[in-house]
């Protein structure tokens, strides 16, 4: 896309009429401007932020000798023509509107923060542009599952306080315990904290993004606003931490607070054994639970008197509940806190 229908895009979503797909194309690249490390400044760097804004504008702008910038921090005073010239409309769209200035100072931000002489930190990125998952393993040990098509991102030696990655499209992550160095995957919608454990992340463009965690434990929050030094020991408020089994889905179009679900297909995380003969139910679900690590609720007092002699052997979480409430008479759902309610009127004599 050239400067020039991009600055027409931006002029469309400023007089809402934007073509489809668009509106949330300008939003996702907004969104990704920041980049996690930029979501706050410190008050004291506001003015470097303003400055460098009205910098940049002087840069765009400097050919255009009808127009003269006021200094920084004095009211601009121009005619409505001065906001039709399209390289200042661009530049004052992206500067203001999706807060572009942490970008422009970010290199001299993180310069300014290292000891001196130390060398800014560039992010290495993987891009699997394969037919097949490629798997790159990490200074620290841990190991990542890239899918084709996908990529990530990450400073040489996974520098910092935190160990943090960026990621497009889908990935797989097995982190190396570390409980003094959390590990974060930023996508462009959520931030994933861990400090050791393996889960899956999808984050293709245009679609919600999902984190569905395989063992240990996550914490996840909205990107937007996210609090960095949040862990799943100590998680944020509004973040969900999620446990085997369980995953978590969030699209920017259609917000809505976090709310942990199951995932499509559980695997058993303790094996156990499936053969019940006359065995009261409370018995055969409570094995459910211990197996696959799920929370099922139900009413004590109506199975109490319920037996059942059942095999379960390679059938699926949701192909065994089925079988024991067709046997039952009962029924069963699940919820949004990632819990499966089984009903039943009991069994009488």
């Amino acid at each position: 896309m050239t400067e020039a229908e991009f600055e027409a895009m931006l002029q469309r979503y400023l007089d809402g009429t934007c073509r489809p797909g668009e509106r949330e194309l300008i939003e996702q690249w907004s969104n990704q401007l920041g980049e996690p490390e930029n979501l706050t400044l410190p008050r004291a760097e506001h003015e470097q932020v303003r400055t460098a804004m009205w910098r940049q504008i002087e840069h765009l702008t400097q050919d255009d000798p009808d127009h003269n910038l006021a200094a920084p921090g004095r009211l601009l005073q121009h005619p409505a023509s001065f906001w039709h010239t399209p390289v200042v409309r661009w530049a004052a769209v992206v500067l203001f509107l999706v807060g572009a200035a942490l970008a422009v100072v970010l290199p001299q931000k993180q310069q300014l923060a290292m000891p001196s002489g130390a060398p800014a930190l560039s992010w290495t990125q993987h891009r699997n542009t394969g037919k097949q998952a490629q798997l790159f393993i990490l200074e620290d040990g841990s190991r990542v599952t890239v899918h084709p098509g996908s990529s990530i991102q990450y400073r040489p030696g996974l520098a910092g306080r935190r160990r943090e990655v960026r990621l497009q499209g889908e990935a797989f992550f097995q982190v190396a315990k570390n409980p003094a160095r959390p590990f974060l995957v930023y996508t462009d919608q959520l931030v994933t904290t861990v400090l050791g454990t393996s889960f899956r992340v999808k984050a293709y463009a245009g679609r919600s993004n999902e984190v569905a965690v395989h063992e240990g434990r996550v914490s996840v929050q909205i990107r937007r606003g996210a609090e960095l030094s949040a862990t799943p020991v100590h998680p944020a408020a509004g973040s969900v931490v999620l446990l085997p089994n369980q995953r978590v889905a969030y699209s920017a179009l259609t917000p809505r607070p976090l709310r942990k679900k199951l995932v499509a297909n559980p695997v058993v995380l303790a094996p156990q054994t499936f053969t019940f003969e006359k065995q009261p139910v409370i018995n055969v679900l409570q094995a459910l639970q211990k197996a696959y690590g799920v929370d099922i609720v139900y009413d004590q007092d109506k199975l109490a008197a319920c037996t059942i002699t059942v095999t379960f052997s390679q059938e699926s979480l949701y192909e065994k509940l089925d079988m024991l409430s067709t046997a039952l008479g009962a029924s069963y759902s699940t919820t949004d806190d990632a819990q499966i309610l089984f009903r039943s009127d009991g069994c009488g004599l």
